[in-house]
């Protein structure tokens, strides 16, 4: 296997811009383990293999357990999550496949009933945030351990 391009080096001001999102939503207050599992699911969604490497490996380092790491795509069906991180990773199920259905008001309900409207705002911002990274990992052909050679 073999990266296509190196963005970070083909044009640095496209990975500095990421990484301001990636500050903006550091410095929220969003809890860094949520978003972490926003961070995975979004990925597994978009089959992105660099991200899942990096997030679960991130995940881990934080002391999450394994089970939970290991149960993220099938949340719905585990008791291993609250229902605030289940109506966040509903939103960034929807989110990520806005064109299947959107945020409907029932989820968007749901979802407010947990987060206040600036945390929404937040979620979304780090949904789209993880987004935006699997498309150009998986645009310029990033896969697990492709820069530990450089």
């Amino acid at each position: 296997m073999k990266v296509r391009i190196n963005h970070q080096k083909a044009n640095p001001e496209v990975y500095r811009t990421m990484l301001k999102l990636e500050q903006f939503i550091k410095s929220s207050g969003l809890d860094p383990v949520l978003y972490e599992l926003i961070k995975i699911r979004a990925s597994q969604i978009n089959g992105c293999a660099f991200c899942l490497d990096m997030h679960t490996t991130d995940l881990r380092k934080m002391g999450e357990s394994e089970r939970r790491i290991n149960l993220i795509s099938v949340w719905r069906e585990t008791t291993f999550f609250t229902d605030k991180e289940k109506a966040a990773l509903e939103l960034t199920e929807a989110v990520t496949l806005i064109s299947q259905g959107g945020v409907t008001d029932a989820l968007y309900d749901k979802v407010r009933s947990h987060y206040d409207e600036s945390e929404y705002a937040t979620l979304i911002m780090a949904i789209n945030t993880i987004n935006n990274w699997n498309r150009i990992a998986i645009s310029t052909g990033m896969f697990p351990g492709c820069f530990d050679q450089e």
